[in-house]
């Protein structure tokens, strides 16, 4: 049985595919307030890490195993001079990591920054899918 699909390819779904689960997870808590805004943050984040490392699967075959958003970014400018239209927000959304997961780091967060966090991270979707239709 063979797939219309490479393993680089079938990798690349995967990484969008539980990105979208963080974009719905993300979408519920600031629709219903069910959820705190620093859990929007970190879904945020996830969101855009993961829509980066598809990117470079899809590119680059290889990439290192870190979380930090500017990082990833950076990997993929250096493929892509066009990435330098999402680094304020791939700079932005670095620091949401570590300050909502870890205790002593933890600050609170407003559903402002919750919006923009998940603002950020939608526009970096938008870019990587586009650059993932142009091949």
């Amino acid at each position: 049985m063979s797939s219309k699909f490479s393993p680089k390819e079938l990798q690349t779904e995967e990484w969008l595919k539980k990105a979208h689960d963080d974009e719905l997870n993300a979408h519920s808590i600031l629709t219903h307030r069910d959820g705190t805004p620093s859990g929007t943050c970190f879904l945020s984040q996830q969101m855009a890490e993961k829509y980066l490392k598809a990117f470079l699967v899809l590119r680059k075959k290889w990439y290192p195993k870190i979380h930090p958003v500017d990082a990833l970014w950076e990997l993929c400018f250096e493929i892509e001079k066009t990435f330098d239209e999402i680094k304020e927000e791939a700079v932005f959304l670095t620091g949401f990591y570590a300050a909502t997961r870890y205790p002593g780091d933890y600050q609170e967060f407003s559903w402002e920054m919750a919006e923009k966090a998940f603002d950020a991270a939608l526009s970096i979707k938008e870019f990587i899918l586009n650059k993932i239709h142009e091949k």
